[in-house]
């Protein structure tokens, strides 16, 4: 697992790519993430892949993560989610949570 960083407040960060698979394109889940991870003071973004998946790299505390994680096993109620891999990435210092 990648270190976590300490954040400036003593917060300990890392950070996690999630690539989430089934009905999740067209059924605003990366809108609903960034709402989702905003709420929960989470950095990151998410992105449409061209195999129908949706990729969001997120940065933020442990707990928050986990619960950025299990939202993303359901998301939002058009998606129909078959599966969320999850693995540690690099931390940065990014400021909001973007969509692309």
């Amino acid at each position: 697992m990648i270190p976590n960083n300490t954040g400036s407040a003593g917060s300990r960060h890392s950070a996690r790519r999630f690539s989430v698979s089934g009905r999740v394109q067209g059924v605003w889940f990366r809108d609903s993430t960034r709402r989702e991870a905003e709420r929960l003071g989470i950095t990151g973004h998410a992105i449409n892949l061209d195999n129908g998946d949706v990729e969001v790299f997120a940065c933020g505390s442990e707990e928050a993560l986990d619960a950025l994680y299990r939202w993303l096993l359901h998301g939002p109620p058009l998606a129909d989610v078959s599966a969320v891999e999850q693995s540690p990435a690099q931390h940065e210092a990014l400021h909001g949570f973007r969509i692309g």
